[in-house]
């Protein structure tokens, strides 16, 4: 079927099943282009829940789907590429983060949104790369376990230095892959480029940026900073937010590319075969729904700086 067609037919299938089209910031552009939303994993989540709909398609990895039925128990999620992990998500397990809980004695466990539901389940809070400072920072206790990226970890543990943060080791491979040297490359051929970049990057990278947020925080930047060029520190799907919503300013990703081969798993004829058969449906049982939602909703509780 001609790509045209493929549309057409996506557009057909959502009106006729009720279906809203979630995209992260990092799917194909055919998809982001497609999509009823485009944003981060838990904001899409969250809009999703408020939209009178039976059917939510997310296409994003796996931990996002579940988050979307965790809010939205009463609706159904489908995720289109039944393989769409994340490797980040991948390196906490419920009993492993349990064990390190127990080792470490009165310990608090926030979870970053970047976790399989079976984590969240026996998390105290969850937090987004957005609010995680704010997160820690408000919470009444003194001690936290950061599950389970290190970078997004040690920028928290730098921010909010009245805590003692106990990191994971676990990371982001795609952010991981940027390196210094690329970055100084960039900065000699753009000097006048502002660097935005996500904290899920290394140290080093995070301290030469001049920005550090979210894949929504560096779009948000981007508008508003008056800079003609940006280098970017984030999965380069991120780009067509970027262009749309800024076309005269131009980019340049670290490296010169940056790619999560998970989150590009997902073509329109999976999006596509998803509307019209229904597969890769996320299930979760009540108990994990609700065990889930309690981090979710503490955290949705603590107030915005």
């Amino acid at each position: 079927m001609e790509k045209s067609a493929l549309k057409e037919e996506i557009l057909r299938l959502k009106k006729e099943k009720n279906a809203v089209i979630l995209a992260h910031y990092y799917q194909i552009d055919d998809i982001q282009e497609i999509a009823d939303i485009r944003g981060d994993s838990l904001a899409l989540a969250i809009e999703a829940s408020k939209i009178d709909c039976d059917i939510i398609v997310f296409c994003g990895v796996r931990f996002m789907a579940e988050t979307a039925k965790v809010v939205s128990p009463n609706k159904k999620v489908l995720l289109p590429v039944e393989n769409a992990g994340c490797p980040l998500a991948d390196m906490a397990t419920k009993d492993a983060v349990l064990k390190r809980k127990e080792e470490l004695g009165d310990v608090a466990v926030v979870s970053y949104v970047n976790t399989n539901v079976d984590v969240k389940t026996v998390s105290d809070y969850c937090c987004t790369s957005a609010n995680a400072v704010n997160v820690v920072r408000q919470i009444k206790e003194k001690r936290v376990l950061f599950v389970p990226d290190r970078n997004l970890g040690e920028y928290v543990r730098e921010q909010v230095k009245e805590k003692e943060v106990y990191l994971w080791d676990g990371f982001c491979p795609t952010h991981e892959e940027f390196s210094l040297d690329a970055l100084m490359r960039a900065k000699r051929e753009h000097p006048s480029a502002k660097v935005a970049v996500h904290p899920e990057s290394p140290k080093a990278i995070r301290d030469t940026a001049d920005f550090i947020g979210s894949t929504s925080g560096i779009i948000s930047y981007v508008e508003k900073t008056d800079a003609d060029e940006f280098i970017i520190g984030t999965e380069e799907g991120i780009l067509f937010e970027l262009k749309k919503r800024s076309p005269a300013k131009r980019f340049y990703i670290i490296g010169g590319s940056s790619v999560c081969s998970n989150m590009k798993k997902i073509a329109l004829e999976d999006l596509y075969n998803s509307l019209k058969l229904e597969n890769y449906e996320i299930i979760l049982d009540d108990e994990t729904i609700q065990k889930a939602k309690e981090p979710i909703q503490k955290m949705m509780q603590i107030k915005r700086n």
